[in-house]
């Protein structure tokens, strides 16, 4: 038995329309002395200024693509339209996309032209704006978004994030994001500090996911099976359990519900400098994943995504690199 995800739930969205003065009041205070994640920096990131992440005031972009590798009801028929922003405030030592997470691969992109690479994957047919490392450029994701809503920009917007938000930044978004897709990465701050570089992860994920989860409730499916509002946690399954994620599910069922739905991944694989770490430098095995799927079929959890683990010995067909202008190879022909 694997996880299933529903359908038959119809959701209309509501056209929210965010004031563009109070957007740009945003960017400029909470860029001139930045603590738009947890760690805090409090530098002017308008003055060039910059912290762990290592991002200025300008958008840094990578590529902005018609994406067909994310969660069935996130990708569609269509695909999904999928921006990657550069830097990331968090130092993964296996990250897949370490090219323009750690490495700053990327353009600066001004918020006009933002806007019109939204307005351009509508166009595309793309079922929502797809923003891959959103959390230290919320105040310029907002400025884009309030131009593109002028535009005409009405699908909605997916906040993909590797879950070290800051929980009053998420607060502040209410209204503004349509489908929060988060890692929940650890269920202990040990091993986030050692492979991540961060510190205080699993209570400002909670209190972020919580927040989330207030905002938009359980995942909503319309008929064509496209989601268009609600909660997607992404929980990786790592080597000999080094992500917790037997903890991290047993939280989600208490504190929010096992109706929650859930991407269940298998696709751990050493890149960047995993191989250092000694735990890290393997695949994880059959068992391991299968176990985690079993136990949150035990809780009741039903409503997800799983991956075929056969399948992964083709899965760096899903591993990107940054630096061809084809990101991912199974768009190669």
């Amino acid at each position: 038995m694997t996880l299933k995800y529903y359908n038959g739930i119809i959701f209309i969205k509501q056209d929210l329309k965010i004031g563009a003065n109070k957007l740009r009041e945003l960017t400029y205070k909470y860029l001139e002395k930045c603590v738009l994640c947890p760690h805090m920096c409090r530098i002017n990131r308008n003055t060039g200024e910059t912290g762990f992440c290592n991002a200025g005031p300008i958008p840094g972009i990578s590529s902005a693509m018609v994406h067909h590798g994310e969660e069935p009801p996130i990708s569609g028929d269509f695909g999904s339209g999928t921006i990657f922003f550069s830097h990331c405030n968090m130092h993964c030592v296996y990250c897949q996309n370490y090219q323009i997470s750690q490495e700053s691969g990327g353009k600066d992109t001004s918020i006009l032209k933002l806007s019109e690479i939204m307005i351009e994957l509508q166009a595309k047919k793309c079922h929502n704006i797809n923003l891959v490392s959103p959390t230290i450029w919320v105040p310029q994701i907002l400025d884009a978004v309030s131009e593109a809503r002028g535009k005409g920009l009405n699908i909605p917007l997916v906040y993909n994030t590797g879950g070290y938000d800051n929980p009053k930044i998420i607060k502040s978004l209410e209204g503004a994001i349509d489908i929060y897709m988060p890692d929940m990465r650890y269920s202990s701050n040990l091993p986030a500090e050692k492979y991540s570089g961060i510190k205080n992860y699993v209570k400002n994920n909670r209190e972020s996911v919580l927040e989330m989860y207030r905002q938009v409730g359980n995942l909503k499916i319309s008929r064509n099976g496209v989601a268009n509002k609600g909660l997607l946690i992404r929980l990786l399954v790592m080597p000999d359990n080094i992500s917790g994620t037997r903890e991290t599910l047993d939280f989600i069922k208490s504190e929010l519900s096992n109706k929650v739905s859930l991407s269940i991944m298998a696709q751990y694989q050493p890149e960047y400098n995993a191989l250092n770490f000694r735990q890290l430098s393997r695949r994880i095995n059959e068992d391991e994943y299968l176990e985690v799927v079993s136990y949150a079929e035990k809780l009741g959890f039903e409503n997800g995504w799983t991956q075929d683990f056969v399948s992964l010995s083709k899965e760096d067909l899903f591993m990107p690199d940054f630096n061809k202008k084809k990101v991912f190879k199974y768009y190669e022909k």
